[in-house]
């Protein structure tokens, strides 16, 4: 890994000790990239909340509704990609703008939507910015804050998406009765909003312009952000451990939030409040283990952190399929919500001390939203399962990609707790 790294001297040079006021651009750059996460698992969530809804006003068959959320993370795909690059090129906040603007906008117009392919444009192009959002913020943060807190604010971050998900379930059930689906998107215009303010009050962090400065002098030819994730053999492996990483995360979180609320209402015959409640119960959870995952990766390190989540979730998911008491279900759902989503509190500062700045989002965005294309064929691969066999039976069987999780940490994945980004 060392030919991908600046030299550490340099950087040195403009970054001087920390002051006031780096201190509080670091809370607001974490500030701003929780609240763009967080946008993300709102925007998801509310779709899902009030597709009925669309598809009634505009009539639009099942297959065509269905296809408005796969516009969106195809849309979050692309997006991710393209302004992870473009913001190693030219700026964190800059491009971290862009993408709020691009999704607020763009969520916003969908409420003047006439027919199917205009909305599905919509969603598609607001899609790119939502896709952006993460990895972009994730590299903010970890150059913004100091080495000993990189885990733990990086798990603030991914809180944000919680967040989102939490306020779309409490404030859909009462805004959407009085202002329609046509009203719930124009609540998606606060987001441009936000950039407006994000753009004024938060600056580059003093890693990046360090570098930007660097890159103004000559110096021989690396090859683009995403040549850097492949640059080398070592590289090559560390990309596709946090590619498996990443699909992982994803196929477990979409299969698992997609079917069980199905599974509790079919199988167990719970009423659709007692599953909501389930679902509020497992958010929490994944919030819990979100936070612990980050406070324990600063403390003992990244790899064992991931080591016992992985255990946990493959754990977890067997245990689950087998309980069936309402008491023993819902505690059961939180502690599998904590291993299951709670690894997400590590992917940030693990993906920022693995790539140099130079790709630093780039990595975040590109392999994580590759990971989130994949984690697409979770609710499908588990649907056929359950079709096939039974849904404890599917819910079981994702045991198995948390074993193939933990044998790609412990071949492909380096330490690098408390290490010096440069």
């Amino acid at each position: 890994m060392s030919t991908l790294r600046e030299p550490a001297a340099k950087l040195r040079t403009f970054e001087g000790p920390a002051s006031e006021k780096t201190d509080a651009n670091a809370r607001k750059a974490l500030f701003a990239s929780a609240i763009g996460y967080a946008m993300d698992g709102f925007d998801l969530l509310i779709l899902g909340f009030i597709m009925s809804a669309i598809a009634a006003e505009l009539h639009l068959a099942p297959a065509e509704a269905a296809s408005l959320v796969t516009a969106t993370l195809v849309g979050a795909v692309a997006g991710g990609m393209v302004f992870g690059m473009l913001s190693d090129y030219v700026g964190r906040v800059k491009v971290l703008t862009w993408t709020i603007v691009l999704f607020g906008v763009f969520t916003g117009l969908c409420a003047l939507a006439q027919g199917y392919w205009d909305l599905l444009a919509y969603r598609t192009i607001a899609g790119l910015g939502l896709g952006g959002e993460f990895g972009i913020g994730m590299a903010l943060v970890a150059e913004a804050w100091p080495a000993h807190m990189r885990a733990r604010v990086s798990s603030y971050v991914g809180l944000g998406w919680q967040a989102g998900v939490l306020a779309a379930a409490l404030v859909t059930p009462a805004l959407l009765p009085s202002i329609g689906w046509r009203g719930m998107f124009a609540v998606g215009l606060v987001p441009a909003l936000v950039a407006v303010i994000v753009r004024r009050t938060v600056g580059e962090p003093a890693l990046f312009t360090a570098r930007a400065r660097l890159a103004a002098t000559p110096a021989p030819r690396t090859g683009g952000p995403l040549r850097l994730l492949v640059k080398d053999w070592p590289t090559t492996k560390i990309s596709f451990g946090m590619f498996i990483l990443c699909s992982v995360q994803n196929f477990g979180y979409y299969g698992l939030m997609i079917w069980l609320p199905s599974y509790l209402s079919n199988s167990l015959g719970y009423s659709l409040t007692r599953s909501a409640v389930w679902t509020a119960v497992t958010v929490l959870g994944m919030a819990f283990g979100i936070s612990l995952f980050g406070e324990l990766a600063d403390r003992v390190g990244r790899r064992p952190i991931f080591f016992v989540f992985q255990a946990g979730a493959a754990i977890m998911v067997v245990v689950y399929a087998q309980l069936t008491t309402p008491t023993a279900l819902l505690i059961g759902g939180a502690v599998m919500g904590m291993f299951v989503n709670g690894m997400l509190g590590g992917y940030g500062a693990l993906m920022s001390e693995l790539y140099p700045t130079a790709a630093r989002a780039t990595a975040q965005n590109v392999l994580f939203n590759l990971g989130r294309a994949v984690g697409g064929f979770g609710p499908v691969a588990v649907g056929a399962l359950a079709t096939q066999y039974s849904f404890a039976t599917a819910i079981s069987l994702l045991a198995v990609i948390y074993l193939i999780d933990i044998a790609a940490t412990a071949l492909l994945i380096p330490e690098r707790k408390g290490a010096e980004l440069t």
